[in-house]
């Protein structure tokens, strides 16, 4: 999925939010399932892609776009406020 059709499924789904025909909770579904998907299909001319952590804490599920697993490392730890080294995650491509 491409980024102008992420942006159009989340416009709908907010629509359909705004219209009544779905709740909030739907719309958080949807609207999490299309970024999801948005990252797992993610590609840029730029040599990044998308990682995530899995693991133990608060890292777990982090997905990040980054230039490598040490890159995407760094910047889940960043995202966190800890070490690099201190993270009991694996990172790995989406």
């Amino acid at each position: 999925m491409d980024r102008i059709s992420a942006l159009r499924n989340i416009e709908e789904a907010l629509g359909d939010f705004e219209s009544g025909e779905a709740d909030l909770a739907a719309t958080e579904q949807r609207v999490v399932t299309i970024l999801r998907t948005y990252a797992t299909d993610f590609e840029t001319e730029a040599d990044v892609r998308a990682y995530q952590a899995t693991g133990e804490g608060r890292a777990h599920g982090l997905v990040v776009v980054a230039e490598s697993e040490a890159a995407a490392r760094e910047r889940i730890a960043e995202l966190l406020d800890a070490e690099p080294e201190s993270l009991d995650v694996d990172v790995s491509p989406v």
